[in-house]
Formats: C-alpha cells, structure tokens, sequence
C-alpha cells in the first residue's frame, strides 16, 4: 500500500513539472540571463563614437528589438571589439533569429552599411557570428586592413601631411588639397574587376588606401578609405555612401551633410596618358548631385537619412 501511495505521488509531481515546465523553464533562463556580464575589451584609437540617424553607438548590451541589436554590432564594430560576446534576453524572442538574418553571408547589405560608418581601421573584411540556443552571441571581426597596412599607412599621411598641408591651411583647404593629391597622383583601375572576376590574383590593392597611397592605382573603395583616413585626422565627420555599383564620401561642412567624390572627379579618358582632375563631385549637395542623373549616386535615402 506504502509502496502504491508513493507512486502516485511521484506521478502527481512529474505531472505538475510536466504542467509547468514552459514556466520553470523561463524562470531559469531569466535567472541564467540576468547573471551573464559583457565584458567590455577596450576600444581602440580609432573609434569614432558617433551616432547617426541610421545606428548608433550604445553602451547597453543587452538587446530587446532590432535596432538595439544593430546598434550593437555597429559599436562593436566602431571600438574595434575584434572578439566580443553577449547574450539575448529571454524577453527578446526573435533575438537569435534576427543575429542570423544580420550576419547571413548571402545578405551584405546590413553589415556592409555598418561598415560603412566606421573608420576604415575598424571596418571589416570578415565577420564570424557564432550563436547558440541559450542566446549567447560571439562576434570576431576579420578587419580589413592588417596591422602592418595601418602602420604603413599612418606613416605615409605623417609624411604626406607634411609636404600637403601648410600651416595658413583651414580645415577645407585640407581637404581640398587631398582631393587633388590623390587624383593627379593615382589612376582608375580598369584591370581590378576583371582580373578579380577571372580569378586572377589583382596587380594592385586598389580597393584600399594601400592603392591610392603606394601604388597610384585604385578603384572606389580604395579613393574612399583614403579621404575617409584623411578626414578622420582633421576630425571632421564623415562616413561612406554606397549604392548598389559605388561608393564615396559623405562629409559634414558647416553643419551641411555634403558628396565627395574622388572617383568620378578622376575620370578615365580614351587618352590615357592624359591625366584628368574634376572638383565636378566635390563637397556638393544632394539636389546638386541628383541634377547630374547618374545611376552610380542613387543611393538609399532612409539608411543615409543625413543627405536627404
């Protein structure tokens, strides 16, 4: 009978788990979320620690819709976190779901355009999410530019800062002289994209400032990331535009959002021996820029809201 009696009551109480175990479960995951720590590596000299009406900055790591998510990839991104960890609470339910729709490889456009807002330091060729059920999330970051590109870099501005810029030079004057430095000194790629689509290992490093500064050779990216690195010095804001074929640089002038680009003020001409140097795209507006009706400029307006 002793024996009979147990058993019943052993039955009664794994039914009554079984009957709350949705609830004893969210009541552990709520215990085992609220005791997780970020911890925050120190951000590195490049962070820019600017928001922007598109993402932002945060120093709230814990998740509870999608845009808070964006904005913790961006800032990871931005301090130069190259391994950080954090957690989706259990509130945010999508919260796994969304870090996957964020770092799908076949679907750039979100990290590319995070990308874009950060110094070219910071910016990253690789992004490895690793996530698993109890929502932790690992992000590593692959950056584009090797710490030795940085070094080569930073001394080649010092140098160049030297013979550019002059001491009566005002910000704008900076930027200007630049802007024809890199021109009279570096010609369009034509070779990159197709060796790049043969399969052919490219001649030059022409996507990156390595191009524009060492080899005289560059395509979009590579005219962008060196006036993005210059205007960074100068501490003027700024960030990368880009449309589905282009990118260039969006500058703040006078609390004015305004276009440069290098690219197309150095056109490639059927005389090639001849070097060309336009100030066509240089510190213009949006209205002027879309008078000029080339499919390369049209950008999105609701992810760059500054150049509306």
């Amino acid at each position: 009978m002793k024996r009979l009696l147990t058993f019943a009551i052993c039955l009664l109480i794994v039914g009554t788990s079984v009957i709350k175990l949705p609830e004893i479960t969210e009541t552990i995951n709520s215990y085992f979320y609220s005791t997780q720590t970020v911890m925050l590596p120190e951000k590195n000299s490049y962070a820019k620690n600017q928001s922007y009406e598109y993402i932002g900055v945060t120093d709230d790591f814990v998740p509870y819709n999608f845009q808070e998510l964006l904005n913790i990839f961006y800032t990871i991104l931005d301090r130069g976190y190259q391994n950080f960890t954090f957690y989706c609470p259990v509130e945010y339910q999508d919260c796994v779901n969304d870090v996957i729709k964020i770092s799908d490889k076949n679907n750039k456009e979100v990290l590319t355009t995070l990308g874009n807002y950060v110094s070219p330091f910071n910016n990253f060729t690789l992004l490895r999410v690793k996530y698993d059920s109890a929502g932790e999330i690992t992000v590593n970051v692959e950056y584009t530019y090797t710490d030795e590109d940085k070094n080569l870099i930073n001394a080649k501005l010092d140098e160049l800062w030297k013979t550019v810029v002059t001491k009566d030079m005002k910000t704008e004057d900076i930027i200007y002289a630049f802007h024809d430095y890199f021109i009279n000194t570096t010609r369009y790629d034509e070779a990159y994209e197709s060796e790049l689509n043969q399969g052919i290992k490219t001649t030059h490093m022409s996507s990156k400032a390595n191009g524009v500064l060492f080899e005289g050779y560059a395509i979009c990216s590579g005219y962008t990331d060196a006036m993005a690195l210059v205007l960074d010095r100068l501490n003027v804001p700024n960030f990368k535009v880009a449309s589905t074929t282009h990118v260039w640089n969006a500058v703040k002038i006078n609390d004015n959002w305004l276009h440069l680009d290098l690219t197309w003020d150095d056109p490639v001409s059927q005389d090639h021996s001849k070097d060309n140097l336009l100030h066509k795209f240089y510190l213009i507006n949006t209205p002027t820029l879309e008078e000029f009706d080339i499919v390369d400029h049209a950008f999105n307006k609701s992810v760059y809201q500054e150049l509306k």
